[in-house]
């Protein structure tokens, strides 16, 4: 599961440097602040997919340890 966590987290930043990069090389301000708006989008994603990824992971042990002790 920290695999999943890592990859989507990490999907979503290269998705930020790659975009803040473009918005650097911008001479239309107007498009660059667009770009820099989208980054900062995408750093809020990384961190909500983070944050779920880590949720799940925690609560999967919890949900397979109920099952086990209900086929006893």
């Amino acid at each position: 599961m920290t695999l999943r966590i890592l990859r989507r987290g990490n999907e979503y930043l290269e998705r930020v440097q790659t975009l803040l990069r473009f918005a650097k090389t911008m001479a239309d301000a107007a498009i660059a602040g667009r770009l820099k708006a989208l980054a900062e989008d995408y750093q809020r994603r990384a961190e909500k997919a983070s944050l779920v990824d880590a949720v799940q992971a925690l609560a999967q042990p919890a949900a397979s340890s109920v099952v086990a002790h209900t086929h006893l």
